[in-house]
């Protein structure tokens, strides 16, 4: 089962060429389900919508309430945001739950998905932490929720539950180790969600928020790995183990960068091991 998580920065930049790369990557890749942030929405058009019909697969999403200053960053008082799901087999179950807001911040989500896979049904959620530099106890808070989140609705199958997004931290981050539970103690008791990325090839470009991305550049942020996979421990016989994963998204596509994010690949064995 090949997983893929991607921020698509929202309607900015040229937007209509981005939407265009994104899609040829996703199209190359060939993913079974996508974990989308920024995904823009306005006057009944959405980008998850737009890519699920180009690729013909099944969709679902959750918006953002947005504050003034995003929409004035694009002189939009109506175009949205939020998270998305798209998948390759239908969306039998889907929850939403809010995330604590800095003051001033907007209403971040989260976004489960029940994904009718065969034999086994796939508990998937998406989401996007607060970007605030200096907030890294906001986002232990929003990780806080989210951990109870995905143990509210992990159960029902064998399948690990897969939990993607944009968490806006670093590996090293006190929010990335809650939410792993087993370099700390975890957001919820016994609950361990692994970094799919520690199962790369050491040598292999890691950093999603890349510096060599113009888009990136021209903020002066350094490069840093702020996108994950994070995957409970294999069911039985290793079912839903990490089995390869890699950055893609992460060049110019026709001459056009899909993102200021790199996407992050995984690919999760779908049976048991013989």
């Amino acid at each position: 089962m090949r997983v893929v998580t991607w921020n698509v920065w929202w309607r900015f930049g040229p937007w209509e060429e981005r939407r265009t790369a994104i899609l040829a990557v996703l199209r190359e890749l060939r993913p079974d389900v996508v974990g989308l942030q920024e995904v823009w929405d306005r006057g009944g058009e959405n980008l998850a919508g737009w890519l699920a019909d180009e690729l013909g697969m099944h969709w679902t999403w959750a918006a953002w309430d947005v504050p003034g200053q995003w929409r004035k960053r694009l002189d939009d008082p109506e175009l949205g945001v939020g998270n998305a799901v798209l998948s390759r087999w239908p969306v039998t179950d889907r929850a939403v739950v809010r995330l604590p807001p800095a003051e001033g911040d907007d209403g971040r989500a989260a976004l489960y998905a029940r994904l009718d896979a065969p034999g086994h049904p796939v508990p998937f959620f998406t989401t996007h932490l607060t970007s605030t530099a200096h907030a890294s106890a906001l986002r232990c808070r929003q990780v806080a929720v989210l951990a109870e989140f995905v143990a509210a609705h992990r159960g029902g199958g064998g399948f690990p539950p897969v939990v993607t997004g944009d968490f806006n931290a670093r590996p090293d981050a006190d929010e990335i180790r809650l939410m792993g539970g087993y370099r700390t103690a975890p957001a919820v008791e016994g609950q361990v969600l692994l970094d799919a990325w520690e199962y790369a090839d050491p040598a292999a470009p890691a950093a999603t928020r890349d510096a060599a991305n113009p888009y990136v550049a021209a903020t002066f942020r350094p490069s840093a790995r702020v996108d994950y996979v994070h995957v409970g421990p294999p069911g039985p016989d290793g079912l839903g183990r990490v089995t390869a994963v890699r950055r893609a998204g992460d060049g110019p596509v026709g001459g056009t960068w899909p993102s200021d994010h790199a996407a992050v690949v995984v690919d999760l064995a779908s049976e048991p091991t013989p």
